[in-house]
């Protein structure tokens, strides 16, 4: 992850899961209002397991990359196998993907083994907090610099994530609230939109600021600065270019709200035309995205009854 591609590809990865996720919850919401209920991910209309599976291979790549493409010799370990203090990031950025991995993975089991959904719903977000609590947690405890430009990138995308766990785990107490959804789903976004500017911003010489340069410290470039208030300039313009981001994210996410709630309004009237009552629909994703094996066998339920 120690490069600019190794930012904006995960970034881009996490801005259009956030996309879809806030397109996806403004849908819900605007449709069924009275019924809403907020999902830890959702399916995709001709491939319903496809933001899950693009999970699952980006965080297949980043492992690879991390250990096996990234470093010089293909492999992350000395000669005497143990891990070099220069590939430490590497296990690190890999230990975050290889939870993600882990929650993707088992959303589809549960998805596809079917268990009571009150104990199935609860376990995915539980695994998607954890997947937000590794991110936290190895950024936090970053073998990379701390105290240069990187470690402000750093310690302002902390707060970003601080922001994704804790609404994920209020997923579950709290399943029915919009205010959550909506502000995981922005927040998930902001985390891509940051990695991006992460990326560009430590990676491209011309956007150094003035008085620090790029230099090569155990194979890793880092951002260095020349004297402290060189250094202190460098961190302040971190912080102003996150408010500007912060808040350029809030305002184009209300006017998404904006556009598509207004959209889908039209088609809320239409249904409540047609005599549909969203106060006795308890919106459910399972029974509307139900396979067509369930359907048969509710099929034959019914035949037998008869």
């Amino acid at each position: 992850m120690g490069t600019l591609i190794g930012h904006v590809a995960p970034g881009f990865g996490f801005l259009l899961i956030g996309l879809w996720h806030l397109f996806n919850h403004i849908k819900l919401f605007s449709l069924h209002p009275k019924s809403y209920r907020s999902l830890p991910w959702f399916p995709f209309p001709k491939l319903r397991h496809l933001e899950l599976l693009l999970i699952a291979i980006g965080s297949c790549i980043s492992i690879a990359m991390e250990l096996f493409i990234g470093p010089e010799s293909h492999q992350p370990l000395d000669h005497d196998h143990t891990i070099p203090s220069n590939h430490l990031h590497n296990f690190e950025h890999a230990s975050i993907s290889l939870t993600f991995l882990l929650y993707s993975a088992f959303a589809v089991i549960f998805d596809l083994a079917r268990p009571a959904r009150p104990a199935a719903e609860p376990l995915t977000i539980l695994t998607a907090s954890a997947a937000f609590a590794q991110q936290l947690f190895l950024f936090h405890l970053h073998s990379s610099d701390h105290m240069g430009v990187e470690g402000q990138y750093h310690s302002l995308l902390q707060l970003v994530i601080a922001v994704s766990l804790i609404t994920t785990i209020m997923g579950i107490s709290h399943p029915r609230s919009f205010a959550v959804g909506f502000t995981r789903s922005t927040s998930i976004a902001l985390q891509g939109i940051w990695f991006v500017v992460m990326g560009y911003a430590l990676w491209t010489p011309g956007l150094i600021p003035k008085g620090c340069f790029m230099n090569q410290e155990e194979g890793h470039t880092v951002v260095r600065c020349r004297s402290e208030e060189a250094l202190q300039r460098a961190k302040s313009l971190v912080n102003i270019e996150f408010s500007w981001i912060l808040a350029a994210v809030v305002a184009s996410s209300l006017l998404f709200y904006l556009v598509f709630s207004r959209r889908y309004a039209v088609e809320a009237e239409y249904l409540k035309a047609g005599g549909e009552d969203d106060e006795s629909e308890d919106f459910d994703l399972e029974s509307e995205k139900r396979s067509f094996v369930s359907l048969e066998r509710e099929m034959r339920n019914i035949d037998l009854e008869r």
